[in-house]
Parts: structure tokens; C-alpha cells; sequence
């Protein structure tokens, strides 16, 4: 039996941010269908009308983390105008912030990039959505470039990607604040165009 229209999306997401949850509480080895179901409060026939597999719903759960990511540097970096430096710097304190307020996303993350190790469509998939982060990363540092405030570097997307894991693997490591600040800093350093 299939979903009444409309409440297919509702609950597809509701299905997704159980998966979330789960993973962030029991890591990807310790999910099961039957706790995904339990946690989005449906029964497991319904929850595998919308996903086939484990795999299926990790996969639907990266999605689902990195268009809440998207979004919310989207709506930093709009708050910080057209330049350049302001707008790296809100993508810093948006992604910095996600792993402080919301680790559970980063986990989502780790958890992927460890099946990735041991399956080729998951590599693709990790491949595709870096290609992506790379090509809007150097959209903006080639603005900078244009603006005559940077010179060109590719360490970015690591920097970003370390210390937001370092946050979420030990948030009392340092604080939010004090993270980015260092990788301002240090990006600072990596973009400044030398004097002519």
C-alpha cells in the first residue's frame, strides 16, 4: 500500500532524521532497520517502502546533512555581502558551528566516509559531493583572486573538514570561537596576496 499523496516527503524526511539520530547514537555497525523504524515511529514495512536497505538510508542521510549544511552557509554567506574574505568567513562559522551545535551531522559524515573505504558506489558518491565542495570553494577563492584579495590555494575544504572533526570527536577541545578564529587566521595566511 502506498503513502497518501503528500505525506510521502513528510515522512520520507521523518524516516531520514530518525536515521540521523540512530547513527549518531549507534554508528553506522550498530544500525539496524528495525531501530531506524522504532526511532521514526513506523513500522518497518513502511520504512522499507521508502529505503531497500541500510545503504540506501545512509546515503538519503548525507544528502539530507549536507542540504542542511548548504543551506545554512548559504544563509551566513548572504548575510555577509558580496566581499569576498567576509564571505569565507561566514562558510568557516557555519561549518564550524554545525559541529558544535549539531554534531550529529559531522557524524553522519564519519560514518559515511568509513563505508566508503569498502564500497566503489560510496566513494562515487563522496567523490561527487567533494567535486562539488571544491568547485563552490573555488568559485569563491577565484572572486577573491579577481577582487585582487587572494592568491590561489587548495587547502580549504581540509582545513574546514579537520578541525570541524576535531570538534566533533572532542568539543571541549576548543570552542567554536576559538576555531574559527584559527582557521581565519590561517587561511588568512594561506590567501593573502604578497605585495607586489
Amino acid at each position: 500500500m502506498s503513502p497518501k499523496v503528500g505525506v510521502a516527503p513528510l515522512r520520507r524526511e521523518q524516516i531520514v532524521r530518525a536515521t540521523v539520530r540512530c547513527l549518531a547514537r549507534d554508528g553506522y555497525s550498530g544500525l539496524t532497520m528495525k531501530k531506524v523504524a522504532r526511532e521514526a515511529r513506523v513500522s518497518q514495512g513502511i520504512l522499507h517502502y521508502y529505503f531497500g536497505d541500510k545503504r540506501a538510508i545512509l546515503v538519503a542521510s548525507l544528502e539530507a546533512v549536507t542540504t542542511d549544511l548548504d543551506r545554512r552557509v548559504a544563509a551566513a554567506q548572504a548575510r555577509g555581502g558580496r566581499d569576498p574574505w567576509r564571505r569565507l568567513a561566514a562558510l568557516l562559522a557555519a561549518c564550524l558551528g554545525l559541529a558544535a551545535e549539531a554534531r550529529e551531522f559531522w557524524v553522519v559524515f564519519v560514518e559515511f566516509w568509513g563505508e566508503t573505504m569498502h564500497d566503489r558506489q560510496l566513494r562515487e558518491i563522496n567523490a561527487a559531493l567533494y567535486g562539488r565542495m571544491r568547485r563552490q570553494l573555488g568559485a569563491l577563492i577565484a572572486q577573491g583572486i579577481r577582487a585582487g584579495r587572494f592568491r590561489r590555494v587548495d587547502v580549504v575544504l581540509a582545513l574546514v573538514d579537520g578541525v570541524s572533526l576535531q570538534i566533533t570527536f572532542d568539543p571541549k577541545a576548543f570552542s567554536v570561537a576559538t576555531a574559527v578564529r584559527f582557521c581565519e587566521d590561517a587561511l588568512m595566511r594561506y590567501l593573502k596576496r604578497e605585495a607586489p
